[in-house]
């Protein structure tokens, strides 16, 4: 058997440097215990158009686009039935137009009362800094949104190095042009050296894709979808077994 030649080799790297920067989501990560600021905006927007919605429908495609999960709730064959029952005929793209402008307005109101920082967030962005890692952000929000979740940000002490969200890149989770816009802002690589950090699955196909460390959080997040005081409510032996379904559910998306 002739010996192996250099041409049947293929050349791969390993990244055995250090982590670099992290990139955080914001609702139910950062700011908004439990993601709730979205889910009253959908089911309000629903609910102008004569169509109730759970909240459970609100929250399953949530970490998108937000125009992209109107259309994945209007999709949804329990919402779908209950349009077409009012409506007369299933839910059309105009439609989707329609209600994601009426929805930007009800989110601004709605954010007035979800802005607070997550407890833990700002011990967490320290021990980042010490570390000598940069920050960089991503979010499902438009600019108008994410403008205010800035200021607001900075008004109790969080200010990351970069924040991109969905209307700086061509499109949003999980494809990972939001994570690689915030490594280029940021001027690090490669994809090894960046951990993304969010709460819902969106958040971790954003990571995965992107090359990352992806790292999910359960307990304040979407796929929770408590309020830090529903949580704390909860008995000892109820909290265990969701937070374990929803670790178990981040595991099987992916997450490191």
């Amino acid at each position: 058997m002739p010996p192996a030649r250099a041409t049947d080799f293929v050349f791969r790297r390993s990244y055995l440097g250090p982590l670099k920067a992290v990139i955080l989501d914001w609702a139910g990560t950062t700011i908004d215990y439990g993601s709730c600021a979205p889910v009253v905006a959908f089911r309000e927007v629903f609910k102008r158009n004569s169509v109730e919605i759970t909240t459970a429908e609100a929250r399953e495609a949530m970490g998108t686009h937000k125009k992209a999960h109107i259309r994945s709730i209007l999709h949804v064959t329990s919402v779908t039935r209950r349009w077409e029952a009012v409506h007369g005929r299933g839910p059309t793209e105009e439609n989707v137009e329609t209600m994601y402008q009426e929805f930007v307005p009800i989110l601004l109101q709605s954010l007035a009362n979800h802005t607070e920082l997550i407890p833990g967030t700002l011990i967490a962005v320290n021990h980042f800094r010490r570390r000598g890692l940069k920050i960089g952000s991503t979010t499902g929000y438009p600019s108008e949104i994410t403008k205010i979740l800035l200021e607001e940000a900075a008004k109790r002490g969080y200010i990351p190095d970069s924040t991109v969200c969905v209307s700086d890149v061509p499109v949003g989770r999980p494809h990972p042009w939001m994570c690689l816009q915030n490594a280029m802002n940021l001027e690090v690589y490669p994809m090894e050296a960046l951990a993304k950090v969010g709460d819902t699955l969106a958040d971790i196909a954003e990571g995965l894709n992107a090359g990352m460390w992806t790292i999910g959080v359960a307990q304040t997040g979407n796929e929770m979808g408590l309020t830090e005081k529903e949580f704390a409510a909860l008995d000892p032996e109820t909290r265990r077994t969701r937070l374990s379904l929803v670790y178990q559910m981040m595991f099987q998306a992916g997450a490191h």
